[in-house]
């Protein structure tokens, strides 16, 4: 029993560690611009077909695809951007209609064009297992893992140090003193909407290569997205990683010790417990004194 609950958290944390690459992107664009992109998960759906495209057709490795998911994606997340950028009145909800909009509009998109069958990569290296005493896993889930937390420190590092990182957190914290400062909001809010592209686009390719994608995966993968930026507090990069984690555990725990019927059910209540005692989320409130 206790082999079982180990490795139970062993998945959870690197499941955990692969919502956070998910999650990133749509926390780094709800802290800009407030609004949630209901399209995000498609977005990161997209990338995964990209990659099942470059490994089906030219027989290169899922990682090969990064270059054309980027450009791909991110072209998708300018116009993302270009629509919801025009909202003037009611930008929150009329956002989140329009970019609900946009999802749909892009998961019918993904399945005229690679048909509802669920795909998976055939790559051999990224499903063999790695077995640690009495833990295993496969080497891609270590591989997504890591390039989760590189990623993050990448993004924590741009935001403290760049000069379009510290424009998005000024822009984040006070768009109209942003303004007077001589930042651009809606420069800014397109550099973030282009970096989150970026994010995505490595998410999509790295779920590719350690799962199962099919085109309804899309909402599914936005859920998820919200509820880490939720747990995380706005604006908290440490906070996604520790409310992904949080997440994974939790669901991976329920599936050993309960049921897996019960793995949604234990996420959201996770998220609304959560909710409940720490309304301004897990890293929030320290985020914001920082």
């Amino acid at each position: 029993m206790t082999e079982l609950v180990l490795q139970a958290l062993y998945s959870g944390l690197l499941q955990g560690g692969s919502y956070a690459l998910i999650a990133l992107g749509l926390a780094l664009v709800f802290g800009t611009m407030r609004v949630i992109n209901l399209a995000h998960g498609e977005l990161v759906l997209l990338a995964a077909y990209i990659a099942f495209t470059v490994e089906s057709r030219l027989g290169w490795p899922p990682v090969a695809a990064i270059p054309a998911a980027v450009v791909v994606v991110c072209a998708a997340a300018v116009a993302v951007h270009g629509i919801v950028s025009r909202i003037r009145h009611d930008r929150e909800i009329n956002s989140l209609i329009a970019t609900f909009g946009i999802g749909v509009i892009l998961t019918n998109a993904i399945l005229l064009t690679w048909s509802a069958d669920v795909r998976s990569t055939s790559s051999a290296w990224l499903q063999e297992a790695l077995v640690m005493g009495p833990l295993y896993a496969m080497r891609g889930e270590l591989v997504f893992f890591g390039a989760s937390v590189a990623l993050m420190g990448a993004l924590w590092w741009w935001l403290a140090k760049s000069w379009h990182g510290r424009a998005v957190r000024a822009v984040s914290s006070n768009r109209d003193a942003a303004q007077l400062m001589g930042i651009p909001p809606g420069r800014t809010e397109l550099v973030s909407f282009i970096v989150a592209g970026i994010l995505a686009a490595c998410a999509g390719v790295a779920l590719y290569s350690v799962g199962v994608i099919q085109p309804a995966m899309g909402a599914a993968l936005t859920v998820k997205a919200f509820i880490i930026t939720v747990l995380a507090g706005v604006g908290s990069i440490p906070g996604v990683l520790l409310g992904a984690l949080l997440l994974g555990v939790t669901e991976a725990l329920t599936v050993t010790l309960a049921s897996s019927a019960l793995q949604e059910l234990a996420g959201m209540g996770l998220f609304l417990l959560v909710l409940f005692v720490l309304p301004n989320g897990l890293l929030g409130a320290a985020g914001r004194r920082g």
